[in-house]
């Protein structure tokens, strides 16, 4: 059994999740009498007798480690006492679904102070609220809230300020979500690997994809963190390719496509993984896309190399750019001095996103106050802004990409036009994009790399041959 697994054998730390949570109202509201979450209710797809595909709240998840729908839970923050409300026997379906998990079980198996069942909630609300003398506040989240629930007794309810609180939380990962993470990371890492191989002979996008989502589910990813990105080609300069379906042999050449980018993770207990690789379909890669690869994982290297606890995201971002345009600058794409360049942010033209987002329950992960309004180009999709705190986890997904909608207006411009040289950029058309992305745990003194996955153009294209 690995380190990590020996750390998963316990209970998901839900109760000191909830001290945290009730920490940060205390210091922003002034405290609160209780918490109150609702887990995702169970729906039904129109027109069947089918549940739709459940995806647990991750508010809700976060302060129980539970992924029972319809189910609830109560934090007596003054008490510190964490309730679990799980639903009661429900004897016409348990023929088609079993017996509900009891009270009984669901205290084995998560980090509570005691199970009731969701009959029960007003009760113990109304308990909570007696017991402070109507002098303290109930927390939820505003729509999230079934009716008929009720929180008279309390000084005020507020359904405002506890998704912020909890969000804000999050962004601090505890050894045994970073466990979670690292699973997610080792899994997925397998499904790399199993698309390399499956690339060997695919014709179709499709097989590649097939491959990863198959690997994910037989070691313990049920579900993907995202929709996987499998994108052959020139397609590789679309960020957020969602076809997954075009043919890999190039129409007018016969021949296989030079590469295929593939941006995927398994999603792990709710906990993701956010991998982005770029594999040659021929098993080397092509001599253009090896040249873009070699500067796109510079980017990397060197960002990783400068994360620890208190760095500046933006300056790291900032880094990767002034990487971007040396590289591009030996080869004869942009031509200029590099401060100029920098100044005049063509290197959008070619990184036009953020180098990383914050990785956790959701895979473009909370608490990282983007500013989608910055008039500064560089900047302005840049999902982080902030300086990282140790426990954070975050990712580092440089990329250079030739898509002609963003290129184009830059090269065509009088003012910008001068700094691209456009015979030499119609050789790299081709490449589509390459984007190298791994997973960073921010410690005090530096960073764990969480991903595993075949990084290096040696290590890539041994498995591809």
């Amino acid at each position: 059994m690995t380190s990590v697994d020996n750390i998963l054998t316990g209970k998901y730390p839900a109760k000191a999740h909830a001290r945290r949570v009730a920490d940060l109202l205390k210091a922003r509201h002034g405290g609160a009498g209780a918490i109150y979450l609702e887990a995702q209710k169970t729906r039904m797809i129109e027109d069947s007798d089918e549940t739709m595909p459940f995806r647990q709240r991750r508010p809700f998840f976060y302060l129980t480690g539970c992924l029972l729908p319809d189910a609830a839970v109560v934090y007596d923050a003054v008490a510190d006492q964490l309730t679990l409300f799980v639903p009661p026997i429900d004897e016409e379906s348990v023929i088609w679904s079993g017996l509900p998990l009891s009270p009984e079980e669901a205290s084995k198996l998560y980090d509570v102070d005691r199970v009731l069942f969701t009959t029960d909630i007003n009760s113990t609300l109304a308990s909570i609220a007696s017991t402070h003398n109507g002098k303290t506040a109930a927390f939820s989240i505003a729509e999230q809230v079934s009716e008929g629930t009720s929180f008279k007794g309390f000084a005020e309810t507020n359904v405002s300020a506890l998704k912020t609180a909890i969000e804000d939380t999050r962004v601090i990962k505890d050894a045994y979500e970073v466990a979670l993470l690292r699973k997610a990371n080792e899994i997925s890492t397998k499904a790399h690997v199993a698309a390399i191989e499956a690339a060997k002979t695919a014709t179709n996008e499709r097989q590649i994809e097939a491959a990863i989502i198959g690997a994910c589910i037989a070691n313990g990813c049920r579900e993907q963190s995202y929709h996987p990105i499998v994108a052959g080609g020139e397609g590789g300069a679309t960020l957020h390719y969602v076809r997954n379906d075009v043919d890999l042999i190039d129409p007018d050449t016969k021949q296989r496509k030079n590469n295929v980018l593939i941006d995927a993770g398994g999603e792990y207990q709710t906990y993701c993984a956010d991998i982005t690789r770029v594999i040659p379909l021929n098993g080397k890669f092509a001599t253009e896309t090896r040249q873009i690869y070699e500067i796109v994982l510079q980017m990397q290297m060197e960002c990783i190399a400068m994360l620890k606890e208190g760095v500046c995201w933006d300056d790291v971002h900032a880094l990767a750019h002034r990487i971007a345009i040396r590289g591009l600058l030996e080869l004869g794409i942009l031509r200029g001095s590099e401060e100029e360049l920098f100044e005049k942010r063509i290197s959008v033209a070619f990184f036009p996103h953020g180098l990383g987002h914050y990785l956790g329950m959701d895979t473009h992960d909370t608490g990282g106050n983007p500013n989608y309004e910055d008039k500064d180009t560089m900047f302005r999709y840049l999902r982080v802004r902030a300086n990282l705190p140790a426990g954070s986890v975050i990712t580092v997904e440089p990329g250079i990409y030739f898509c002609r909608f963003i290129i184009d207006p830059v090269l065509n411009s009088p003012e910008t036009g001068k700094y691209i040289d456009a015979e030499v950029l119609k050789r790299y058309w081709k490449v589509g994009g390459v984007r190298i992305e791994d997973n960073i745990h921010i410690t005090k003194d530096g960073f764990e790399n969480l991903t595993t996955a075949p990084k290096t153009i040696m290590e890539v294209e041994s498995l591809a041959m």
